[in-house]
């Protein structure tokens, strides 16, 4: 059987004995494990009603997103102190998604932020999809800067949407707004489909 040890590390373990609270084992090889991509994705995810933000949680970290940042943002429905409430469970769902698609590190999900803290935290290439943007899509902004990207902060808005005054103080402190295409995507797919195309794009899906 295969263990993961949170490290980065995966073995092939032999199991000897079986207990109800334990298990021993003899470890017969080690390596790296393969489900870790070189692109380390963090989402800032705005806050999404009940299912919706878990499902974000579950198909990201699936994916390979390396982090989640809850976002408390002017349009979304669930107020951060409710949000904060759930962070067990939203933990426990992290980690059935990484062990189902053997990660070898558990992705952190870090406490609820409101917009200004989460521009602030998300330094380096970060990018904002939003419907409003036209001039600039994301494959554009992959293209010109593969090779050279190891880290992006993906900023998505809840079911409501981001502000144009939430977008503008994001160009202010540097993010870049990007089109994800002529069609409108739900919340809770925006950042799947975000993360999707720049891990493929990057190399870290499909070889």
């Amino acid at each position: 059987m295969t263990v993961l040890d949170d490290s980065g590390w995966e073995y092939r373990v032999q199991l000897e004995q079986i207990e109800r609270t334990s298990a021993q084992g003899r470890i017969l090889s080690k390596r790296l494990a393969e489900g870790e991509p070189r692109t380390k994705i963090v989402v800032f995810q705005g806050l999404l009603k009940g299912s919706k933000f878990e499902y974000v949680l579950q198909k990201c970290t699936e994916v390979g997103v390396v982090a989640f940042v809850p976002v408390a943002t002017a349009r979304a429905i669930v107020p951060a102190a409710s949000a904060t409430e759930r962070y067990d469970r939203w933990n426990r769902i992290i980690q059935e998604a990484a062990e189902q698609a053997r990660r070898g590190r558990l992705p952190r999900l870090h406490p609820v932020v409101d917009w200004p803290t989460a521009l602030t935290q998300a330094q380096g290439l970060t990018l904002v999809p939003w419907e409003g943007e036209t001039s600039r899509g994301l494959r554009t902004v992959l293209r010109e800067r593969a090779g050279h990207v190891f880290a992006v902060n993906l900023i998505v808005g809840p079911e409501g949407g981001l502000s144009e005054e939430e977008v503008a103080l994001a160009r202010a402190q540097g993010a870049l707004p990007v089109s994800l295409g002529p069609r409108i995507l739900r919340a809770e797919t925006a950042a799947l489909v975000a993360a999707s195309a720049i891990l493929y794009e990057f190399g870290d899906l499909g070889g």
